[in-house]
């Protein structure tokens, strides 16, 4: 209810002194002390709202939601990419899964995983070693779900580590 701290501590606590004794301190927001934390991904979604019109290449290293639209190039190879209900896109897609629920005329490349929901629309082809496409949803291309060379790799070791299988003999029956 009351505030005991008179304004002048108010400003100064409220920004980080520089860590390096020979920069000086500026004061501004830039140093806050957040800003570093800002800069790295913390593992929560982006969001482009629906009124937001992109032209061009987007890139990114977090999960990206995208319900505005977008022409270009979308890249977030190691992250999520989920294109909402009022999205729509123009643009080729590469992320590690793809979830549709909009509008995308393009091709969709995804290491894990494409989903097309229910409402959602794709026009384009499909590289990705899995996909789902639900029950009513719109989808007019090639689909290509060729391993990449790092699940081959993975699928060889595990199967170097498997114990040799017995051989079964053959039973020839006379016709």
């Amino acid at each position: 209810m009351w505030n005991w701290k008179e304004p002048s501590e108010e400003k100064e606590s409220s920004y980080v002194k520089s860590s390096k004794p020979d920069q000086p301190s500026s004061g501004s927001p830039l140093h806050d002390a957040n800003s570093e934390q800002r800069r790295k991904p913390m593992g929560q979604t982006a969001i482009i709202g629906q009124s937001i019109h992109i032209k061009g290449e987007l890139t990114g290293n977090e999960d990206l939601t995208i319900e505005g639209t977008i022409e270009g190039k979308i890249d977030l190879k190691e992250h999520h990419l989920t294109i909402g209900q009022h999205g729509t896109i123009k643009a080729d897609l590469h992320a590690k899964t793809i979830t549709i629920l909009g509008e995308v005329f393009g091709n969709a490349v995804a290491e894990e995983k494409v989903e097309i929901k229910e409402t959602g629309k794709l026009r384009g082809d499909i590289l990705s070693p899995r996909i789902a496409i639900a029950d009513g949803a719109h989808f007019k291309g090639s689909v290509d779900m060729e391993r990449t060379p790092a699940q081959l790799k993975e699928k060889s070791l595990r199967e170097e580590s498997l114990p040799p299988r017995p051989s079964t003999p053959r039973v020839t029956v006379p016709v």
